[in-house]
């Protein structure tokens, strides 16, 4: 007999270089161009929310863990980017202490409360930003208007909804971010670059990205004719929504046609939300929903197990 040595290991023999660390910093790196954007319109006011956003979440699960004798894993990137994407979804002139008190609820109630990382049934952002809204409705709904003097002023979306359509800005400042609204909603180019590196980098499938933004344009056509689809694709968050949020790895399904039921589903919505319902933009609420709806998805659509061999 040689000397070779085996390696015994259970099936399945399948092996990444993917990290939590490696993702997260892709991610990070992918909502640049929508921070460098916020930064560029809202000046140093964006930069600062930015900063208190991300530190809040950062502190938030730091203490957590260690208070709750967990591993420390604040350097993995998770709540960093939490906090970038509550900052993100909220209006430049907010107080300080609404990024603060958003990111730790983000992390202690929708994150760590569940077990951590992997463990939370929704997205931590959006049911921060969701409590936001509920909390201080008049700050979170008051929008500056992208400039050397910021002015408080209708998004698209709400002029859109209010029937004042002939004074919408042009497709191309609403693809620039030449808009009011939130700091991460107004430049749809930036977000579309950092969806295309997640693509690229196999971070995130096409799937769901394209049926989401697919199904809210059929949506919009069927009931607001082909003029509207172009302005209610670029405005709003749905491009944020659809590429950063919904494609969440725990918060949404992991089998192709969940995920594409999933996508249809946020689409949908939405595109109730925004021209029946209350509310100007619907991004939030849906993508809120649907993760709701995941587990259901799972069940009835779970993935192959390897090493299964179907019934004859």
């Amino acid at each position: 007999m040689d000397n070779e040595q085996y390696v015994l290991a259970f099936s399945p023999h399948i092996t990444d270089s993917s990290t939590v660390s490696r993702i997260m910093l892709d991610v990070i790196i992918a909502l640049l161009p929508a921070c460098g954007a916020a930064i560029y319109f809202f000046g140093v006011q964006a930069a600062i929310l930015l900063a208190v956003s991300v530190a809040s979440a950062m502190a938030t699960e730091a203490l957590i863990q260690v208070l709750c004798k967990r591993r420390v894993t604040v350097l993995d990137g998770s709540a960093a980017v939490t906090g970038v994407l509550l900052a993100l979804n909220l209006p430049a002139g907010v107080p300080l202490y609404i990024p603060i008190v958003g990111a730790a609820f983000a992390i202690a109630i929708c994150k760590q409360c569940f077990g951590g990382l992997g463990h939370n049934f929704i997205n931590p952002a959006l049911a921060a930003r969701a409590m936001l809204l509920v909390a201080w409705p008049v700050a979170m709904t008051t929008f500056l208007l992208p400039g050397v003097d910021t002015v408080a002023s209708a998004t698209p979306l709400a002029m859109m909804k209010a029937g004042e359509t002939a004074g919408l800005p042009s497709l191309l400042q609403m693809l620039l971010g030449q808009t009011a609204g939130s700091m991460g909603e107004t430049s749809a180019l930036a977000l579309l670059l950092g969806g295309v590196y997640l693509i690229a980098r196999r971070v995130i499938s096409c799937r769901i990205p394209l049926t989401y933004i697919g199904t809210v344009a059929v949506f919009v056509l069927l009931f607001k004719g082909p003029d509207m689809v172009l302005p209610h694709i670029l405005s709003g968050g749905l491009f944020l929504g659809a590429f950063f949020m919904a494609t969440d790895y725990v918060s949404s399904p992991s089998t192709p046609l969940a995920q594409f039921i999933y996508a249809l589903g946020c689409g949908i919505l939405t595109g109730v939300i925004r021209l029946f319902g209350g509310y100007a933009e619907g991004v939030c609420f849906s993508i809120l929903l649907m993760n709701l709806v995941t587990p259901l998805l799972e069940r009835a659509f779970p993935p192959r197990i390897y090493g299964e061999v179907k019934a004859k």
